[in-house]
């Protein structure tokens, strides 16, 4: 499934562990927003690793699902970059 994952992270260490592991699994498209492309399993490791990363009572992520039919309505305007299904990447 595709996502879209938005943090706000209060302390700096945090703020790049969190960034480290959404790495892994996807593309950063804007400071703290990442695209990722995981199925359930992964997705269940993906927030198991930022849930021991963050300070709930301090910290934020929050997760958007995108559909297929909604990302192909996706636009860009300015400086951005299009996610290519296929792991090709455009510059627009």
């Amino acid at each position: 499934m595709n996502m879209i994952v938005a943090y706000d992270i209060a302390e700096p260490r945090r703020l790049s562990r969190v960034a480290k592991v959404l790495k892994d699994y996807g593309i950063r498209v804007q400071k703290s927003i990442f695209e990722v492309d995981v199925n359930s399993g992964t997705y269940a490791e993906l927030k198991a690793r930022i849930e021991e990363e963050i300070d709930a009572a301090e910290d934020g992520v929050k997760y958007f699902p995108v559909c297929e039919k909604c990302a192909g309505t996706l636009e860009i305007i300015g400086q951005g970059i299009y996610t290519d299904p296929d792991g090709e990447y455009t510059v627009l």
